[in-house]
């Protein structure tokens, strides 16, 4: 059993050949698939593809790169869009302060704005941090202390994409209640911090995810990565926690099931 916490499949690279990828995820176990945005257009291709199979889920939302497009119109096109219910997030947004392709004020407020919507819409916020660890925390713990005591019981507040901290980051991220996400990085050489942080995590609060067509597992490294790689980043989980495979991923899709309210993907928790 496993969930792909946060792909693009609806992105291009995948026009040819999306339903063979989904054939060939479901048939490596993958239980349901969540499908993130980037900005309105891939948010809106998301939900289609989620609309179109009951295992697919949709996350809208608009990255940092792309921060500056987020003017009001365009909020108000995604408030209506999470009107889906096939809608199970908001995002991926946050801060990437490497690239700068969105100067870094429209990047803060953009962010702002979608944790705001996150908050109204009791959805999850699903959070992309590049070189500013301090500052998205400082945000986050912050969106902490004003939604919680409005915020559903014993719900997550967000997941940590592609998490790329160390593990007492990672921590004070659980500590605040965020989910910490780990991509196909933990099998790549020199790969210490994030082995250490899915050594440390506590599996309920361990996702996994492919961020599909990014981020192949060393094994396919060069390729265009897909959900049905996803048990090579499990294999390598479980082997740093000295955990069987089938324990990881029983207990990561039972975390993003938890986090994104799936629903019922494997009985009762046993986590």
């Amino acid at each position: 059993m496993l969930v792909d916490s946060h792909c693009h499949l609806q992105d291009r690279q995948f026009e040819a050949d999306r339903g063979e990828v989904l054939a060939r995820a479901r048939e490596a176990g993958v239980r349901a698939f969540v499908v993130v945005g980037w900005d309105l257009e891939s948010s809106r291709r998301a939900i289609d593809l989620a609309d179109e199979h009951p295992d697919v889920y949709a996350v809208i939302g608009v990255h940092p790169h792309y921060a500056s497009r987020l003017d009001g119109r365009a909020l108000r096109s995604l408030r209506r869009m999470a009107d889906s219910a096939k809608v199970v997030g908001i995002g991926e947004t946050g801060l990437d302060f490497y690239r700068n392709l969105s100067p870094p004020e429209d990047q803060r407020r953009a962010f702002r704005a979608q944790l705001e919507l996150a908050a109204e819409l009791r959805l999850p916020v699903v959070v992309h941090s590049r070189q500013a660890d301090e500052e998205t925390f400082r945000v986050l713990e912050a969106y902490e202390r004003a939604v919680l005591p409005d915020w559903p019981k014993d719900r997550p507040l967000g997941q940590m994409h592609c998490f790329a901290g160390d593990l007492s980051l990672a921590l004070s991220y659980v500590q605040i209640g965020f989910l910490v996400s780990v991509p196909a990085t933990c099998t790549y050489p020199k790969s210490e911090r994030i082995c250490t942080v899915a050594r440390g995590i506590p599996l309920r609060w361990l996702t996994v995810e492919t961020d599909a067509p990014y981020l192949p597992p060393q094994s396919h490294r060069g390729r265009r990565n897909e959900p049905s790689y996803l048990p090579r980043t499990v294999e390598a989980i479980a082997r740093l926690r000295g955990e069987e495979p089938s324990r990881v991923a029983r207990g990561t899709a039972l975390a993003a099931a938890w986090l994104f309210g799936l629903g019922d993907i494997g009985g009762e928790e046993g986590a």
